[in-house]
């Protein structure tokens, strides 16, 4: 089942186009990179994927809740909270799960973590994301002390929580080394195993990481408009790549937007 599609899906600005004719579809069980070089508009893409980010050409359809895992300076951990905090904090943000829902979790698992989460509430996400060997971190690690690697599973960790059926990841490599990324990629894979629909960016992959890969090409030559400063400081920060005018359009608890959402701008 296809999950999210877009079709010549483009984001320009008074600078110029932050990204342009993307034609992408990813389905549930499948694991998909975005790659391209910073200011390429990847963060952008991923978070307008995710209904979290505007559009201004083509057409996107999206089926089902999506979830941010992490995505530096819109969706990261508390500084101050424990890993278990931060499990058991969005448990009670995610509150029931509405009857009508309960048929589109993906994977049951999530579910059950969340019935269980009363027990052991992080034993139960890790097992709801699929975590049952090694854990790479330890319950009571401040989000301050987390490695890149770690802040990475956490956020998904936490996006499996509301059961949805797209996962999204900015910047997978940062951070890491090549037996990381190797881990991270596989950790990714896994949860596309489960049956979610899973979108990641990255500068780069290696060869055999296991995704579909889509590249985005390098960033145009943008020339300054003739008085930047009279602009005003919202059109400025407009045009920049990799950020919006203003903090991304807000979402109920667990990070979910809408289950089921069609845009679609005219050329």
């Amino acid at each position: 089942m296809v999950v999210v599609e877009a079709r010549g899906l483009g984001l320009r600005t008074r600078r110029g186009w932050v990204f342009r004719d993307v034609d992408l579809t990813v389905a549930a069980g499948e694991l998909h990179a975005v790659t391209g070089l910073p200011g390429s508009g990847r963060t952008s893409l991923l978070l307008a994927l995710a209904g979290r980010f505007p559009t201004s050409e083509g057409r996107l359809t999206r089926h089902g809740p999506a979830a941010l895992g992490q995505v530096a300076g819109v969706h990261e951990p508390d500084p101050a909270l424990t890993v278990a905090e931060h499990v058991r904090e969005r448990l009670l943000l995610l509150g029931p799960v509405p009857r009508r829902r309960r048929r589109q979790l993906v994977p049951v698992a999530a579910l059950r973590a969340r019935r269980a989460y009363r027990r052991d509430a992080f034993a139960a996400a890790l097992a709801g994301a699929g975590f049952t060997g090694e854990v790479p971190f330890d319950p009571d690690t401040r989000g301050r002390d987390l490695t890149p690697l770690q802040r990475q599973v956490l956020g998904l960790v936490l996006a499996t929580l509301g059961g949805p059926r797209l996962i999204v990841a900015d910047d997978v490599d940062a951070g890491c080394d090549a037996p990381e990324r190797a881990r991270l990629w596989a950790t990714l894979a896994r949860l596309a195993d489960q049956g979610y629909a899973v979108v990641a960016t990255a500068r780069a992959v290696e060869a055999d990481t296991p995704a579909t890969v889509h590249h985005l090409g390098d960033p145009p030559a943008v020339p300054s408009p003739p008085d930047e400063a009279a602009a005003g400081p919202s059109e400025a920060a407009a045009g920049l790549p990799e950020a919006a005018a203003g903090p991304p359009a807000a979402a109920g608890p667990g990070d979910e937007t809408d289950p089921t959402e069609t845009v679609e701008v005219a050329r």
